[in-house]
């Protein structure tokens, strides 16, 4: 006798997908597939998805720079909420925080304080001076609230829906999402991008995912990009350009190609800054530091002093002919923010996201949003209210 493909889903975003599915088999037959997920998530609460273990990660207003690069390395996150420490004790979320905290609003800001000099000196002794200055031990990170995205930040209340979640991860490139609790005041949870994609993989076999994850990227017209306009750095270019067309471009991260153009020798992400201002030792022999240098010496020292990570197991790959479902459990077990994709010769063709894959499983009802994001600032692009 077959096994059912509920036996066995006893994790919490198994039993997510098991709603979904209840939900998804009492749907009109008339609907399209995409209008049956819609309606199956709008009729979720975020309330429903697991807790972040690092929930209690929160930033304070008068941290350092330092300190605040030190606490995200650590606990190994992109963003956190930065809490006002001048908030009484009985104030609204609103007032108790001033926004999230992420890597690249750092990165931006010392980037920024850096404009002056060429990226092609910028070694090792460049980054020891910078950690080693008043600017980077004493500037607080309310100082620069105005690199932060949203004021304070984009938030979910607890009555809001896993569609509208959904949405925010992938048309509206929000990395994380802090659920507030009106009554309390405070943070209730963060959903991430990452934490979204790992619930997928926690569905395969039930029927509403296998409708989704046994098409052909090439069949959802995944990647959207050409490989022409892809954004990319040569390995003998600074890695300082990389971060800097990061920052200029608002992405993530980006592949190091070969000299030819052709074929990726890795990946660097916004987060890998963290090597620079961490552990700048490492460099302090260089003149200047190009993208497949960086590579190689952030690799050694992971061996040395980590012994896991994703920089260690070189180009993570696909192809166009990959299901949805293969790319969700790569990305997923390899616990990466995208993944390249390559024809038979190895040759680079394009990326996806998480996001990516996110923006595959529903789409947004006109006018779906209302007034969703009267106040906040700035208006997120192509918002369709």
């Amino acid at each position: 006798m077959e096994e059912s493909p509920r036996s066995g889903m006893s994790s919490p975003e198994a039993k997510l997908g098991l709603r979904v599915e209840d939900l998804w088999d009492i749907q009109e037959p008339q609907l399209t597939p995409s209008e049956k997920l819609n309606s199956c998530f709008e009729s979720i609460s975020v309330t429903s998805f697991p807790s972040a273990p690092s929930l209690q990660v929160e930033i304070k207003s008068d941290s350092s720079l330092a300190e605040a690069i030190q606490e995200l390395s650590k606990h190994k996150l992109l963003s956190a909420p930065v809490c006002n420490v001048k908030a009484p004790e009985d104030a609204s979320w609103i007032d108790r925080y001033i926004g999230n905290v992420e890597f690249a609003g750092i990165v931006q800001w010392l980037l920024e304080q850096s404009e002056g000099a060429s990226v092609e000196t910028m070694g090792g002794g460049f980054f020891e001076n910078l950690i080693s200055s008043n600017l980077y031990k004493n500037t607080k990170v309310k100082d620069i609230s105005g690199s932060f995205r949203w004021a304070p930040f984009l938030a979910l209340q607890k009555s809001d829906n896993f569609l509208t979640m959904l949405l925010l991860l992938s048309k509206y490139k929000m990395k994380s999402l802090p659920v507030v609790d009106l009554g309390e005041g405070k943070i209730d949870n963060v959903i991430t991008q990452a934490a979204v994609v790992h619930m997928l993989a926690e569905c395969v076999g039930l029927h509403w995912f296998e409708n989704w994850g046994t098409k052909k990227l090439c069949q959802l017209c995944l990647p959207t990009m050409m490989p022409s306009q892809l954004i990319k750095v040569y390995e003998d270019e600074p890695v300082l350009g990389a971060f800097r067309l990061m920052r200029r471009r608002g992405i993530g991260g980006l592949p190091v190609v070969e000299s030819s153009g052709k074929k990726p020798i890795g990946n660097i992400s916004i987060r890998d800054v963290q090597f620079l201002l961490t552990v700048p030792e490492i460099y302090k022999n260089e003149r200047s530091i190009t993208a497949k240098e960086f590579l190689t010496a952030v690799r050694s020292y992971l061996e040395k002093h980590q012994g896991a990570s994703p920089m260690l197991r070189g180009t993570i790959s696909c192809r166009k002919d990959d299901t949805v479902k293969e790319v969700i459990l790569k990305l997923d077990s390899e616990k990466i923010q995208r993944i390249y994709v390559v024809n038979e010769g190895g040759d680079l063709e394009g990326v996806i996201t998480l996001r990516d894959i996110i923006s595959k499983l529903v789409h947004e009802p006109r006018g779906y949003f209302g007034d969703f994001f009267d106040g906040v600032t700035p208006l997120p692009p192509n918002s369709r209210v």
